[in-house]
């Protein structure tokens, strides 16, 4: 099932390469249906918040006409960071599953543990590297490709 739901973030990002975004994306289920799916929009929109977990946060509150996602689950194809990993607290959504670790900026077990940290009023079940190897391979080709065409 988590594969399953993982492809589709993965479709998401593969939206954003296409866009010239950095290419993650995100889905949001809840009772086993899509509630919200969204990819990487910083450079479309000029906005430094748009991740591809924002954005599906937002797009499933308004599905759900709750900011409380109680019952969801959040698909990401990269380890959320600390900005997302906060808005996933806020939100309560219970259980994220991300494919590739983050190394330089992940909040959930890389560099931080926001989404299990005992301090905070709300904990997720967390399920990391679902489709790790083409989660990962995607930023890959997108950013060698970026250095090719002499971009940051």
């Amino acid at each position: 099932m988590h594969e399953r739901f993982m492809s589709l973030a993965l479709d998401e990002a593969n939206q954003a390469f296409d866009e010239a975004e950095v290419p993650i994306g995100a889905v949001i289920v809840s009772e086993g249906r899509i509630i919200a799916s969204a990819h990487n929009q910083r450079e479309q929109l000029h906005d430094p918040t748009a991740h591809a977990e924002m954005i599906a946060i937002t797009q499933a509150a308004e599905a759900l006409q709750s900011w409380r996602l109680e019952g969801c689950t959040l698909y990401a194809t990269l380890e959320p960071c600390s900005m997302c990993a906060g808005a996933i607290v806020q939100a309560r959504i219970p259980t994220v599953v991300y494919g590739a670790s983050d190394s330089k900026a992940g909040a959930v077990r890389s560099l931080f543990r926001l989404l299990d940290d005992p301090r905070l009023n709300h904990r997720c079940e967390i399920v990391a590297g679902v489709l790790a190897q083409p989660c990962g391979e995607i930023l890959t080709r997108f950013f060698e490709h970026q250095r090719r065409l002499g971009k940051k």
